[in-house]
């Protein structure tokens, strides 16, 4: 997987995301996503509203037209749970991710996540570092035959998870540089969330 990402400098998809809760879902989303090396990435969310979400390869922006604001926050100081895609955008790789990583038993009843989705694809298990089992307790990643990634399951402490579809992958294509960059449409109010934890400590 890494070797076949490693040759891949944008990639583009549609995405499906869906967050549960103690087994129940709170909430879906989808749109389009978009990976550029290095560090940048784009989330268009089209349903149920539109909102985007940017890393511009120093800053996290997170916008949503209907509220009128805007946050910023430095790449250093978020903690996203979209961490684990970073592997597609060329800045974390998976050895560097888990502390252990294995390819799931397809007969394993316990489990029905770490079945396939489809006939032929692959299912890989990371186990999070000693250090780093606050951030999450397992990672999912399904690809098909092409090695591409096609789901991605991040179980967090507290019952929590967090599951992407991806399909419809398109590599190595051209994207208007404009698409990594994010300029507040006139009226938008500018919440820097830096600044506004110094005010609060």
């Amino acid at each position: 997987m890494d070797l076949h990402y490693s040759h891949i400098h944008v990639l583009a998809a549609v995405f499906f995301e869906k967050y549960t809760s103690g087994g129940s879902s709170i909430r879906a989303e989808s749109g389009r996503v978009y990976f550029s090396k290095p560090g940048r990435m784009r989330w268009d969310y089209d349903s149920p509203e539109k909102k985007l979400f940017l890393v511009d390869g120093k800053n996290v922006w997170y916008y949503v037209p209907s509220d009128h604001t805007a946050s910023r926050t430095s790449i250093k100081q978020s903690d996203d749970w979209r961490t684990p895609l970073a592997l597609l955008a060329g800045k974390v790789k998976l050895e560097q991710l888990c502390g252990e990583l294995q390819l799931a038993d397809p007969a394993n009843p316990s489990d029905p996540q770490q079945r396939a989705t489809q006939p032929g694809n692959s299912v890989l298990v990371c186990s999070p570092r000693k250090n780093e089992s606050d951030a999450f307790r397992q990672i999912l990643l399904e690809l098909n035959s092409q090695l591409q990634l096609v789901r991605l399951t991040i179980r967090q402490p507290g019952d929590l998870e967090t599951e992407f579809r991806f399909g419809d992958w398109k590599e190595n294509v051209p994207i208007d540089e404009a698409k990594f960059h994010f300029q507040p449409p006139p009226g938008v109010a500018i919440v820097d969330d830096a600044a506004l934890a110094s005010k609060v400590q």
